[in-house]
């Protein structure tokens, strides 16, 4: 046992070591200062853009630097244990040590992930489209398995959800649907998801028994702050209000309190009308709106260079990112990443992360 949590040491050493490589640990502290002293300034609050810009900054760097002094620390408490436990033939005291290291390899794990988040908006709050496709009532079933994997998901990560637009399938489930997830690097996390999702199984809409292939369309869009600029022009918007389809109370129902936005220039449409108030939704719709038309100007971009993340596919055969097959067999396959697992209800149920963390890994 103990040759064991010595190698269990030595492992955790050289990944903390990549790390401070990686993170720059040293080059930040000298960054924390100097952003320490910019806050000091007496006039620093004049530029209110400027200051939160500096304190966004000044935020992310120290979570790393704090993340890495924390696990540094707990792994030489760690080796110390071990050497007590070791001189005095201490069990307990040996699996006191082995059940720290298990707890320090997930903090490290979850340090390495925080490295591959370099976009500019990999630390913002997503939004989460998802879209029938291809298969009628079944594609509809599937958007709704989707929805609940997302929300599971987000759960598991304390992340606060929203539900901005849903709607229904005209026999079961979703034809489409809109979500906030917010949380630190939601963006960055859940933009692995972009693509066309495929599910293979026996349909419980189907008497027959037979298998039916189902498509999911899913869009990941950055929650803008203030100081990302996107404009756009009174005259190429057309605005509909419409009665709420979904649950809310009378005031839902009696009134036209729904608002769909049109972008005419590139056909975006938007909806919201999860508020009550017809201003609310105006609101969260056109922060919709200008995330969809900043990442369509960011893909346009990146189409140029050949380097583009999620692609807008049709949503059909010979596009999915990745399958959900649950028959004849049983398995989930990213084909980009060529990663998989046999544990199909686990990822159902909202156990994203190996996914995730494979996709930032092929990515980087």
């Amino acid at each position: 046992m103990s040759a064991e949590l010595k190698q269990k040491i030595q492992n955790l050493k050289g990944r903390l070591i990549s790390l401070r490589s990686i993170f720059e640990v040293d080059h930040k502290r000298e960054r924390l200062q100097e952003l320490e002293q910019l806050t000091l300034a007496p006039a620093f609050w004049d530029n209110q853009e400027n200051a939160q810009k500096v304190q966004r900054e000044q935020g992310g760097i120290q979570n790393i630097v704090e993340e890495w002094d924390a696990s540094q620390a707990e792994l030489e408490e760690a080796e110390l244990l071990l050497e007590m436990g070791m001189a005095e033939g201490d069990e307990e005291t040996l699996t006191e040590v082995g059940q720290a290291l298990d707890a320090l390899i997930e903090r490290v794990e979850t340090v390495e992930l925080e490295c591959m988040f370099t976009g500019e908006h990999d630390a913002s709050n997503a939004m989460i489209t998802i879209h029938a496709g291809a298969g009628g009532t079944e594609a509809q079933d599937w958007v709704s398995i989707l929805l609940r994997m997302y929300l599971r998901w987000a759960e598991a990560k304390k992340f606060p959800t929203e539900i901005l637009d849903l709607l229904p399938g005209d026999e079961a489930g979703v034809k489409g649907v809109t979500i906030m997830v917010t949380g630190h690097n939601a963006y960055g996390l859940l933009r692995s998801e972009m693509g066309i999702h495929r599910l293979v199984r026996i349909s419980p809409f189907d008497a027959s028994g037979r298998r039916h292939t189902s498509f999911a369309s899913v869009f990941i869009f950055p929650e803008l702050d203030d100081s990302i600029q996107v404009d756009i022009n009174d005259k190429d918007l057309r605005i509909d209000t419409y009665r709420a389809s979904g649950a809310g109370g009378q005031h839902v129902n009696k009134t036209s309190s729904a608002i769909r936005i049109t972008h005419l220039p590139t056909g975006i449409v938007v909806q919201c009308q999860n508020e009550r108030s017809q201003h609310r939704n105006k609101d969260t719709a056109m922060k919709m709106l200008k995330a969809r038309l900043y990442e369509k100007e960011r893909e346009a971009q990146k189409e140029q260079h050949q380097d583009i993340a999620g692609e807008k596919k049709e949503i059909a055969w010979g596009s999915q990112i990745r399958s959900y097959v649950m028959q004849p067999y049983r398995l989930i396959k990213d084909h980009r990443t060529n990663f998989e697992v046999g544990n199909v209800d686990s990822t159902l149920d909202g156990n994203l992360d190996p996914f995730i963390k494979a996709y930032l890994l092929w990515q980087r």
